[in-house]
């Protein structure tokens, strides 16, 4: 099963699961518009003044999973084992060809090809939001991420870039002037490897390939290498100057500020015949699902060294980035605590986490609800940490100028309590999901029903 973005588009239109919009789309507001209409349905917008844009190819960790090829009942332990080396999948591998990439090549005269969306009233221009940005850190070596390009002109853009990660870095180190590529409608497991944020130095394209073949070959202006089965490839250089960047809403669904940000200067475009477009829709699910889940995988990890841990879930009412619940098989007293420690220790942006039994179900947030009112004590299970590293996407922390944001971080363990009577915690009735209809209970208590 290839994970190019036109074979998945095809599984999904065989299985009756894609939207297909013909229709000539504008790109200001209207073809971001389709795509929020359509969540979680995913959809190809055929004509956005005359390119092909995709959205909502993740819009859950099912549709992730299915990506990837991995079972969703085990996902963060099949994901865990496929990175460290510890299963391996037959055709799997990175390999290179001597050749350029690019069928076909925009002139930058005509680069309003490239479809760039203006998603909300609120955003200042144009924006290009799910590319896969290849730099070569000329300490760190390659380094792939995820960063939003602002449009400023026909060739040029600011970027939005994260202090003191991957892409900072390379650009420190080449003095401002790093050279770039941005894979547009890269296959499914190079999206899924660009999200990840491994140790410094660790080249995501081999994690990409632990999952499926990454081809890569050369670009034409830049001394980088993309996967050849991308449907379009933007080459380009920082130029070492600083412009505004934003606004722009992010994944809170709240407006992220104004920066002074890096300005990057396009110098080729390429790509297949009709490329596909693959776009985010800021504070969706893609962009939920891509942002959040290589966290539950860092937590699971890191809670995975003090204590067993079963599973996590960053919650959508956290927006996917700030809350998460742990599940852990608790053997020792302080488990809960130390689980909550190691999670804020696997994500730093997380403000909240809330720590769980083995019978809790982590997709039923009523169950987890269930658990903190019958499971926690905020005398004995509350952790509240001060003058914490924080999220520059919370509005209610401490932000600074030129400086790591900072909050306050809360840990609830809502586990069962060791030396106790397990049987008193058990919960025995079944906790029902379905709605009950309006008027019932008063119904039935007037002896109506």
């Amino acid at each position: 099963m290839n994970m190019d973005i036109r074979s998945q588009l095809s599984r999904l239109r065989r299985s009756g699961k894609l939207r297909v919009v013909g229709s000539k789309t504008i790109r200001r507001f209207e073809a971001g518009k389709l795509i929020s209409a359509a969540e979680p349905l995913p959809i190809l917008l055929k004509d956005v003044e005359g390119a092909a844009v995709a959205g909502n190819l993740f819009p859950s960790r099912a549709a992730l999973a299915a990506a990837l090829r991995v079972s969703p009942d085990r996902f963060l332990l099949e994901l865990d084992d496929l990175l460290a080396g510890r299963a391996r999948r037959p055709g799997a591998g990175l390999t290179r060809r001597d050749q350029v990439y690019g069928d076909f090549e925009i002139p930058l005269s005509r680069i309003r090809q490239v479809p760039f969306l203006t998603y909300y009233a609120s955003d200042r221009g144009p924006y290009l939001t799910a590319g896969v940005w290849v730099v070569r850190d000329p300490v760190h070596g390659v380094n792939l991420s995820y960063h939003r390009l602002m449009m400023t002109s026909p060739t040029r853009g600011t970027v939005r870039v994260v202090e003191n990660r991957g892409m900072d870095t390379a650009i420190k180190h080449a003095n401002g002037k790093a050279e770039v590529a941005i894979c547009v409608g890269a296959p499914a497991h190079v999206l899924f490897a660009a999200a990840l944020s491994p140790a410094m130095g660790v080249n995501e394209f081999g994690l990409a390939a632990r999952f499926d073949r990454v081809d890569l070959v050369r670009c034409k202006t830049v001394d980088l290498e993309v996967p050849a089965d991308c449907e379009c490839v933007i080459e380009g250089r920082f130029t070492g100057k600083l412009k505004a960047e934003g606004p722009f809403v992010d994944i809170t669904g709240t407006i992220d500020g104004v920066r002074s940000q890096p300005e990057f200067e396009i110098t080729r475009v390429s790509g297949k015949k009709d490329p596909i477009h693959y776009t985010i829709v800021p504070g969706l699910a893609d962009h939920k699902t891509l942002m959040g889940v290589p966290k539950e995988l860092d937590i699971f990890r890191e809670v995975s060294k003090v204590c067993r841990c079963l599973d996590i879930r960053i919650t959508p009412g956290g927006a996917s980035w700030l809350h998460a619940v742990v599940k852990i098989e608790k053997k020792n007293a302080d488990d809960g605590g130390r689980a909550i420690r190691a999670a804020f220790q696997g994500h730093r942006s997380l403000k909240a986490c809330v720590v769980v039994d083995s019978d809790i179900d982590l997709d039923r947030p009523e169950q987890v609800e269930w658990s903190l009112a019958t499971r926690f004590q905020a005398s004995k299970g509350l952790v509240v940490l001060h003058g914490q590293p924080g999220s520059s996407l919370d509005p209610s922390a401490l932000h600074r100028p030129g400086k790591k944001t900072l909050g306050s971080k809360m840990g609830l363990d809502a586990t069962i309590p060791c030396g106790v009577p397990r049987r008193l915690f058990e919960r025995l009735a079944v906790m029902d999901r379905r709605p009950r209809r309006r008027g019932a209970f008063s119904a039935r208590r007037r002896g109506l029903a």
